[in-house]
């Protein structure tokens, strides 16, 4: 690469964007429009990450996805339980693993999220082609899945 690649500065700058976007108010604002009470970031995180895996997750699955330690993973796990949004279950084969588990609130809460995200980027590009949508969604979970890659090693 080049230094100062005019498409990797650009990239870079939007990477930016989107992360200073993602804010505790912003992400509190696309909830409120969707109606229903606003489930904190930080649990939301939880829930994503346990979604992720099929509604089933242990603490080191949730530490891993977070990018977080094993005790920051558990206290927030703990409060997940504590708020009603994971259960705990012991494995069948193996007692003394647990397994979390959404339950029916997180759920809907998720739905729900996903939902007003899905609307404000629906509205974010309105006046793109339906082209477009598609070649961004191409490009964006490509480039997701390389630098997951890259970020990995």
């Amino acid at each position: 690469m080049k230094d100062n690649d005019p498409a990797i500065v650009a990239i870079e700058r939007a990477m930016v964007a989107i992360r200073r976007s993602q804010t505790r108010r912003a992400l509190s604002r696309f909830a409120a429009r969707g109606g229903g009470p606003a489930v904190d970031p930080t649990i939301f995180g939880v829930l994503d990450a346990v979604e992720a895996r099929d509604g089933e997750a242990t603490v080191t699955d949730i530490a891993t996805a977070l990018g977080v330690d094993q005790p920051r993973a558990s206290r927030l796990v703990a409060r997940a339980v504590s708020e009603g949004m994971l259960e705990r279950r012991a494995d069948q084969h193996d007692a003394r693993r647990i397994h979390l588990h959404l339950t029916p609130a997180a759920q809907t809460a998720l739905n729900r999220a996903h939902a007003n995200r899905q609307a404000v980027f629906a509205e974010a590009t309105a006046a793109w082609g339906e082209r477009d949508r598609t070649e961004f969604a191409r490009l964006l979970t490509r480039f997701v899945a390389d630098f997951g890659a890259v970020s990995d090693r």
